[in-house]
């Protein structure tokens, strides 16, 4: 079994960047991930247009980037899921279907993902006119009408990207204001084919063979009413992604995992970083910090073990 000195679940920015300032302290290191495709959440984003020096990269292109730092620095790298995580004395043992591997430090970082409303015809629909991503899938809705659900920066700039393919965007969120960002709202405002749709949620997807329309429902009338339309982009947050791993730390009750910025969990020796840990503020450069924050803490741990 061959031994690293560091092994990243996960190859989003936290990971990569974890990987990146891994490899430059000299560490053995190998990212293991199910997703040949480095970037995470970010490849199904548009454009990235809040990284510092890189406005208008699209989330494909970063991540891209990411992987290919990462890969020069001599990054080890395998395409498959993680099962486990053991104790094996001072170390770790990562194990996944087939193989086991042996590491002084673990770096998990595998994200989250999107939240399933759990609406009526959402998962029947799903891949055939349910969609968790604008920039995937919305090619597929030119000149047609479609509903996005949610309030946050996604669902705003999924709704905004929409507008230039479809000929109307229904924008429906259960509040009567939004969670994202003003300058965003702003643009929302701005687009004539918007409709915003605000106290009410999604009860029911409807259709035969595609999708015909949605029932919906207004939480303070209780009104409820029909909207024709070809497709929905559901938008509203992420989980994390700790369900399929065993002995990982431990984790609030959202299932993310505790960790401060130092990204330390209950687990001496394991680190949470990116948008699978307790934090305030999800974004790419809050991932990629929460790499290098883990590797120093990690450095740390292992300097300690040779006292």
């Amino acid at each position: 079994m061959e031994l690293y000195d560091l092994i990243i679940i996960g190859n989003g920015p936290a990971g990569l960047s974890a990987a990146i300032y891994g490899k430059r302290a000299g560490m053995k290191t190998l990212v293991i991930s199910g997703n040949p495709s480095g970037g995470g959440q970010i490849l199904d984003t548009y454009e990235i247009d809040n990284y510092p020096g890189m406005p208008g990269l699209t989330g494909a292109e970063l991540g891209e980037a990411f992987f290919q730092h990462a890969n020069k620095l001599g990054t080890e790298f395998s395409v498959e899921n993680v099962k486990s995580i053991t104790e094996d004395g001072a170390y770790k043992i990562v194990k996944t279907r087939k193989n086991e591997y042996k590491t002084k430090v673990v770096v998990v970082a595998t994200g989250a993902g999107h939240r399933k409303l759990g609406a009526p015809g959402e998962a029947e629909f799903t891949g055939m006119g349910v969609s968790y991503c604008a920039t995937c899938d919305g090619a597929f809705y030119k000149d047609k009408t479609v509903a996005v659900v949610g309030g946050g920066d996604v669902a705003l700039e999924d709704a905004i990207y929409l507008s230039d393919i479809a000929n109307k965007v229904y924008l429906i969120h259960r509040r009567d204001e939004f969670r994202g960002t003003e300058v965003l709202q702003d643009e929302v405002f701005s687009k004539d084919n918007i409709e915003v749709v605000y106290d009410t949620v999604l009860d029911e997807i409807l259709g035969e063979n595609a999708i015909e329309k949605i029932i919906v429902s207004n939480k303070k009338t209780n009104e409820k009413k029909e909207l024709s339309v070809d497709g929905v982009f559901i938008a509203v947050g992420i989980t994390p992604n700790t369900t399929k791993i065993e002995g990982l730390p431990e984790t609030d009750e959202a299932g993310y995992i505790k960790a401060g910025e130092d990204c330390v969990t209950s687990i001496p020796g394991i680190y949470a970083a990116g948008d699978v840990r307790t934090k305030m503020l999800r974004q790419v450069i809050t991932a990629a910090a929460d790499g290098a924050n883990a590797i120093t803490s990690a450095k740390r741990y292992i300097s300690s073990l040779k006292a």
